[in-house]
């Protein structure tokens, strides 16, 4: 089975022809290759390349071009904007796109908090209708995206980086799981899964960090193995942690069976997005 990141981020250096909105924690850039680079040396064979919503918003150019590059390598996500009424427009025509593989919804404040609203549901239909799952940023609204999901039964939902708060820095919160019950209770809806991307970003100790064990347990017996899947949400994470020793915390340990490992490191993301490296979409 391939190992496959189901998070990662490209972008280049900030310039006049594509520039920043705000400056994401990480490299000055990393670029397709150096990101290739980093995947080869850690044995990572694939990886989902979400387009970096806080320096490039909706304009996910860049990520399509290192797509593009790396066809075998690479599946790419982009976000779009639940407040754009022309959104159902833009998901086709994100759908219609070599290496695609879903869409993504960042519950930033300007979004509606109401599980009704129109532009939310609008995003969770039309993604349905072109067989996108659609990753959700929901540190803190996770009731509101049950809801979501109970209306919309036949989208796939993904919660981002275990719906928790992440550190961009040391030290890890003092109580990082706190919000775990929230989680756990979304796993109810058998149409959400749950990235388990940067969980040792919220570790209180050094490599392999041992403690994120006993809650991750929690979740993986809520949701099953075949709704999870291991990320590393490289390059957010660099000020925490270097990539191989994101990688190796899940290869090495020993509360993983190999079959653990095999679906939580790349089976489940191949059966939830439809992709896996070599594979065209």
């Amino acid at each position: 089975m391939p190992i496959i990141d189901a998070q990662v981020h490209c972008y280049e250096r900030n310039h006049p022809g594509r520039p920043w909105h705000a400056v994401l924690a990480g490299p000055p850039e990393v670029t397709g290759p150096d990101m290739v680079k980093a995947m080869d040396d850690v044995g990572v064979d694939g990886a989902l390349l979400v387009s970096v919503y806080t320096m490039y918003r909706w304009d996910a150019s860049y990520a399509v071009g290192v797509q593009k590059a790396y066809p075998d390598r690479f599946g790419v996500i982009k976000p779009v904007n639940a407040n754009d009424p022309k959104v159902q427009d833009v998901i086709a025509e994100w759908a219609a796109m070599p290496g695609t593989v879903a869409i993504r919804i960042m519950m930033t404040p300007e979004i509606s908090t109401d599980a009704a609203d129109p532009g939310l549901n609008r995003i969770l239909a039309a993604a349905a209708k072109h067989d996108l799952p659609v990753n959700m940023l929901a540190r803190d609204r996770l009731e509101q995206l049950g809801q979501l999901a109970r209306r919309n039964p036949d989208t796939q939902i993904v919660i981002d980086h275990l719906g928790l708060e992440q550190p961009f820095v040391p030290p890890a919160p003092k109580e990082p799981w706190k919000e775990l019950p929230h989680v756990l209770k979304v796993a109810e809806n058998r149409n959400v899964a749950i990235k388990i991307s940067g969980a040792c970003t919220l570790s209180h100790e050094k490599f392999p960090y041992k403690d994120i064990w006993d809650p991750l347990w929690r979740i993986f017996d809520a949701y099953g193995l075949d709704r999870c899947m291991w990320g590393t949400d490289w390059t957010r994470a660099v000020n925490l942690l270097t990539y191989k020793e994101g990688v190796d915390s899940f290869k090495v340990t020993d509360r993983l069976t190999d079959s653990d490992r095999a679906r939580l490191m790349g089976g489940s993301l191949e059966k939830i997005y439809g992709w896996s490296p070599g594979k065209k979409k």
